[in-house]
């Protein structure tokens, strides 16, 4: 079986209000690409991946006149995909949801949240993700209110030969101080950023170890938007949001290319991907996505892969999809390889 995440950038812009694919020359979300050139490479990358089940990162808008899992019904119906059914959890304000595209033949999924429901005084201990978090993470004795701006997706799943796990499908808050203005305002922004992105880590872990004390099989994937080294807050706090989540010893969870950027944060790294810097003129890479897995579907040999068009010798010398991975978003799918 083959379980994979991926971020596409925008992919909202390429439906309509019937949640139809737009399939013209205007332009999508992405710079200097048009709808029709993002649709069809999406095409190509959807289908040389050949998932089971995909955790999409900003999938189309779930809304009052718009349907996130009929848009992406209607895009796998258009390539034929075998991930041809999707699943939704709590609608977001962002246009950017999460939602899970899976082969119905390959597993059964629902959307299955845990936690209590809060009211807006929270709770403390790991509440429902549509609810409110109560945490002191600057020890003031004020404990800070957090909320998820893309609450992650919680399933239940059944493989087709009997396993059952769970998948968590996350998108942490990003860090950029968007709106602000001057260096000492934008350093209170990244680090009040961070700070919300940390509280939300620390809650995402707090439901990774209510699963691992049960004994589930557990997949966690999704972007973090982060990774140790990623900025220069993260000495303030001693570590990042994807090592949070990770977590050490018993419980620990398995993705061998954090591990990588854990233990060699100078040399070369895993990335998953790539941004132009217009101030600079150049690209920048980063290891954002990935595909952390309980101890007990590690001990199965599974086998992690970047799609990453330079890095993996497979998407190179395929010249086609290897242009559709740059034309499709400014993220590669990260898919994992497991026998379940």
């Amino acid at each position: 079986m083959r379980i994979a995440t991926y971020n596409v950038e925008w992919f909202n812009t390429l439906f309509d209000d019937r949640n139809q694919l737009i399939v013209d020359d205007g332009w999508s979300g992405r710079q200097d690409v048009t709808r029709q050139q993002q649709i069809e490479a999406l095409g190509i990358v959807f289908t040389a991946l050949d998932a089971d089940a995909v955790m999409i990162i900003e999938a189309p808008d779930q809304n009052s006149r718009r349907s996130t899992e009929a848009a992406l019904e209607n895009f796998a119906a258009a390539f034929g995909l075998r991930a041809r059914k999707a699943l939704v959890g709590f609608a977001n304000d962002t246009q950017q949801e999460i939602a899970l595209l899976y082969d119905p033949d390959a597993l059964q999924v629902r959307h299955d949240p845990i936690g209590d429901e809060t009211g807006k005084k929270g709770h403390q201990d790991a509440p429902r993700f549509d609810g409110v978090f109560r945490i002191d993470l600057d020890i003031d004795a004020t404990e800070d209110l957090v909320t998820f701006s893309k609450p992650p997706l919680e399933v239940a799943a059944t493989t087709a030969s009997g396993t059952r796990l769970r998948l968590i499908g996350a998108h942490l808050k990003s860090k950029a101080p968007y709106g602000a203005r001057g260096r000492d305002a934008i350093m209170r922004q990244s680090i009040a950023n961070r700070r919300k992105q940390l509280a939300q880590a620390i809650w995402l872990r707090q439901r990774i170890d209510t699963h691992l004390t049960a004994g589930e099989s557990l997949v966690v994937l999704g972007d973090l938007n982060d990774g140790p080294g990623l900025d220069e807050y993260e000495h303030l706090f001693g570590r990042s949001s994807v090592e949070i989540v990770m977590g050490e010893g018993d419980f620990a969870l398995v993705d061998p290319n954090a591990q990588r950027a854990f233990q060699n944060r100078r040399g070369a790294l895993p990335t998953s991907s790539r941004f132009y810097l217009p101030h600079e003129k150049r690209f920048i890479q980063a290891l954002l996505d990935y595909v952390m897995i309980s101890r007990d579907l590690a001990a199965k040999r599974p086998a992690w892969r970047i799609w990453h068009p330079f890095d993996d010798p497979e998407c190179w010398k395929l010249p086609e999809l290897r242009q559709a991975l740059l034309t499709a978003s400014d993220h590669f799918p990260v898919s994992l390889d497991i026998d379940i």
